[in-house]
């Protein structure tokens, strides 16, 4: 079980406390009207959506896999729980979360994290990608408006206003950093368009305009559903995606921070922080939550490489849920708007396409497919999942073409077929092809000392060839099988009967 022993400072470099708390602040202002707008799109009350926000940051940030991370509402999970609220109602959801976070716990402690390392590079490529353009296309949400009940473009002085403050956000966020790095740029450019928007009377959209976010402590709240059969059917295929979801979006982003800081988190970890906050969100009126890729890189561009600034963000969140209220839902969505495209431009991975000339075609496949599920269909975890298959037969195909088989025949008559490559499933038909069996001597070695028996049909290849010698009256010999070959044909003992040769001065290079 992973040490949980509170430790705000894990990286080995001296803490800023000035960038922590700047970044915990820029954190919690992005950080808000996403809470908001995915608890509206849900259907939940809004400020479900920011006790959600608080109990995720607070909880991970103090208990989770790595510093820098931040975790929240996330769309990701929330998107999952749709249905369940419009067919079941609220205490459904909450049940469901809680169920969730129990699943994430116990994939913690049986340290199931580490099947993050399948993801290919190009699958990861795709993801980031993808999400990316999700952020960026959630953006102009903000450039709409509801007229009689329809939704429609802004268009006139609307629309100039609009993109005037989104541009003059963008502009400070870039420009600022070449004349100062003591203040992260997003902060900066959230206060100057504020001030600007209050002190000159500028009509345009607020955080305000889209709920009201004036409340009290998150409430204690036993779910109101039945204790039985019943209820568990309902929300365990719910919970049991959600805890996916939450799971493959936290260990992706987990790995690229580590990429980005050049350090390493700890998912198992990062598991059963997540399932905890996931389990009280379930009982403290919290709509649950994941790691969140933009306020995570929003949080490292402000300088953060700490806990620190993930507390402080969720604090921050609470405090203006208490008394902050009338100040913040006067905040420019400009502002925000601003904000949140640069974070899509700086995840963007534009090395993929200095590179794509030098990848593989397959590869490229996977990265746009990955790509485009996530855009298309909003769900990460398929989308990751759809690449790591697809990889995975990618992976085979071109392993199978890789077996061959050199022949000879010695001084006592004894034909040797010396195979390289792995055997397995898909090289099966290309490993029967290299045998002659008509013209065969009546002794014929299969030398496996560059090559691999993998799975049980690979074992099942090798009992059809044997009983075809056998009906021919020929012999075959096995050799130089690696002790986890050997292994496992003796699991098969049953299914298959060759002779194995001994060869004591062999050893692979696993042994050395």
């Amino acid at each position: 079980m992973p040490d949980l022993k509170l430790r705000l400072f894990d990286f080995s470099q001296k803490v800023n406390y000035k960038n922590e708390i700047l970044a915990g602040l820029t954190v919690a202002m992005t950080m808000i009207p996403e809470s908001l707008s995915f608890a509206i799109l849900a259907g939940f009350p809004p400020l479900v959506g920011l006790y959600a926000a608080f109990i995720m940051g607070f909880i991970t940030s103090i208990f989770g896999g790595r510093p820098g991370l931040v975790s929240g509402g996330a769309g990701a999970t929330v998107v999952v729980l749709i249905a369940l609220m419009k067919s079941n109602g609220l205490d459904y959801v909450f049940a469901a979360v809680a169920l969730a976070g129990v699943f994430q716990i116990l994939i913690g402690l049986f340290k199931l994290g580490k099947f993050i390392r399948l993801v290919p590079q190009p699958v990861m490529y795709g993801f980031v990608n993808g999400l990316a353009v999700i952020i960026f296309m959630a953006q102009l949400q903000q450039f709409k408006t509801v007229i009689g009940g329809h939704e429609t473009w802004l268009s006139g002085p609307a629309l100039y206003t609009m993109a005037g403050l989104v541009a003059l956000t963008i502009g400070i966020v870039v420009l600022l950093p070449r004349i100062t790095k003591a203040v992260p740029p997003s902060l900066v450019a959230i206060i100057i368009v504020f001030i600007l928007v209050l002190c000159f009377g500028i009509h345009t959209k607020t955080v305000g305009d889209i709920a009201a976010i004036n409340g009290g402590f998150p409430p204690f709240h036993i779910p109101v559903v039945p204790f039985n059969g019943g209820t568990l059917s309902i929300i365990f295929p719910y919970a049991l995606i959600m805890a996916g979801v939450g799971l493959t979006e936290g260990l992706l982003t987990l790995n690229l921070v580590d990429e980005m800081t050049a350090t390493r988190g700890n998912g198992n970890r990062e598991a059963i922080a997540q399932g905890s906050a996931n389990i009280l969100n379930g009982f403290f009126f919290g709509m649950g939550g994941c790691p969140m890729i933009a306020q995570t890189l929003v949080n490292l561009s402000a300088g953060s490489r700490a806990r620190l600034s993930g507390i402080i963000a969720s604090l921050t969140i609470l405090a203006i849920i208490l008394f902050g209220a009338p100040v913040i839902e006067r905040v420019p969505m400009a502002a925000l708007t601003g904000v949140m495209i640069m974070v899509a431009v700086g995840t963007f991975e534009w090395l993929s396409f200095r590179i794509i000339n030098k990848m593989p075609r397959q590869d490229v496949f996977v990265g746009i497919v990955v790509a485009l599920i996530t855009i298309w269909l909003h769900n990460l975890a398929l989308a990751v999942l759809i690449g790591i298959i697809i990889s995975a037969l990618v992976f085979a195909w071109e392993s199978a073409k890789r077996i061959r088989a050199r022949k000879y025949v010695d001084d006592a008559g004894v034909k040797h077929y010396e195979i390289f490559g792995p055997l397995f499933f898909g090289s099966i038909t290309a490993f029967n092809e290299k045998f002659d069996l008509a013209n065969d001597p009546a002794n014929v070695i299969i030398d496996f000392k560059e090559s691999r028996v993998f799975d049980m049909s690979g074992i099942d290849a090798l009992n059809k060839l044997t009983e075809r010698y056998h009906k021919a009256g020929k012999k075959l010999h096995l050799k130089h099988l690696s002790d986890d070959c050997r292994l496992l044909l003796k699991n098969a003992a049953e299914v298959i009967e060759v002779n194995i040769i001994e060869d004591p001065t062999y050893h692979i290079a696993t042994e050395r």
